[in-house]
């Protein structure tokens, strides 16, 4: 795998042209299972291949039970720079209904032990598990505001079919998840991220100041991007591809000199509508200034139309000429950025 992904690397080198690397980011699953030495590796061919700032946000996703004081000390030493790490719940028996292989202690020993080593910390948190009393969600938020880490990532349970929890579900072992219990684990999440000095800079991202993720705001402000490996995305301003999905046939294909990806050119309406929904999930909105400068003004009197009723419910505000989600929309702007798609040219 890693041979593949090196290979990748360097067959696409061109792909970006001059841009300069401002954000790299290990994630996808379990990038904390390498060693620092096969890190290095792959650290190597990017630095040699590709221009990368100097100041550049370095990000690895890591499992609890993979943060050892050893490995967290290995990591230091190399270039990453921020680590985003998969708690989920600071109790065991949470973590246990989601099949995490780590336990509550393993997640409070590497977050005591990372934040010695690394400023810039994210955590993962989930709400809306059945039982999950309010209670027991702000003690989640209450513990990680006491770790003291500054960014928050936080979603609600989903279920995806074929899954061990899709199963319980159906078969009655499980209760199915509640959407107004999802609701008020959002609500508290929201208020209690504000009381503590974050900012909710994207629907489901809290960041104190100087701590939002560079790499995700790249992707919803519309930057290019390269993304290697199996699954990966990529995007470089007029067509996405994304790479096959498994391993065997990803490795196969480099083995061979091929790129195992396919291409999408983007239409304007594709290119209109993701805007639309990573714009209402963010702070920064949707600029109509930029929605008559790169889409024209049909596109934004018909958007400018189907927003009205949004703005009259109190879901949508404008402020500034920009469109931006309201705190009672929050939890409904996927719903919402749909209906603002434009479906015919």
């Amino acid at each position: 795998m890693l041979v593949a992904i090196k290979k990748e690397l360097l067959v696409r080198k061109n792909e970006l042209g001059s841009e300069l690397i401002e954000t790299i980011y290990f994630g996808g699953g379990t990038p904390s299972l390498l060693t620092a030495k096969e890190l290095e590796s792959v650290f190597s061919v990017i630095y040699k291949n590709y221009k990368v700032v100097n100041n550049a946000e370095i990000t690895l996703e890591a499992n609890p039970d993979d943060l050892t004081e050893q490995k967290i000390m290995e990591l230091a030493k190399l270039p990453v720079n921020r680590l985003s790490i998969g708690i989920q719940s600071f109790f065991n028996d949470d973590l246990k209904f989601m099949n995490r292989a780590h336990t509550a202690e393993e997640s409070k020993k590497c977050l005591t032990v990372a934040l010695q080593y690394f400023d810039n910390i994210t955590i993962d948190l989930i709400y809306g598990v059945p039982n999950m009393s309010n209670e027991k969600w702000l003690k989640n938020l209450k513990l990680a505001f006491e770790f003291g880490v500054p960014h928050i990532s936080s979603y609600a349970l989903t279920v995806e079919e074929k899954t061990a929890l899709y199963n319980f579900i159906k078969k009655g072992k499980v209760l199915p998840l509640d959407e107004n219990l999802a609701l008020e684990h959002f609500n508290l999440l929201v208020k209690e991220t504000e009381k503590n000095e974050f900012v909710q800079y994207e629907i489901s991202n809290f960041g104190k100041q100087n701590y939002f993720s560079k790499h995700n705001t790249s992707y919803w402000l519309g930057e290019k991007y390269l993304g290697i490996g199996p699954s990966a995305h990529s995007f470089n301003g007029v067509e996405r591809s994304w790479n096959v999905s498994n391993n065997a046939k990803y490795i196969k294909a480099l083995a061979e000199d091929k790129l195992p990806n396919e291409v999408e050119k983007l239409t304007v309406n594709n290119v209109f509508n993701e805007y639309i929904m990573t714009g209402l999930r963010t702070i920064w909105g949707v600029s109509y200034q930029k929605i008559r400068k790169d889409f024209g003004e049909k596109y934004l009197q018909q958007l400018k139309k189907k927003a009205q009723p949004f703005i009259k419910r109190g879901l949508l505000e404008l402020t500034n000429n920009t469109l931006i989600t309201t705190k009672k929309g929050k939890f409904l702007v996927d719903g919402i950025a749909s209906d603002l798609f434009k479906i015919n040219s």
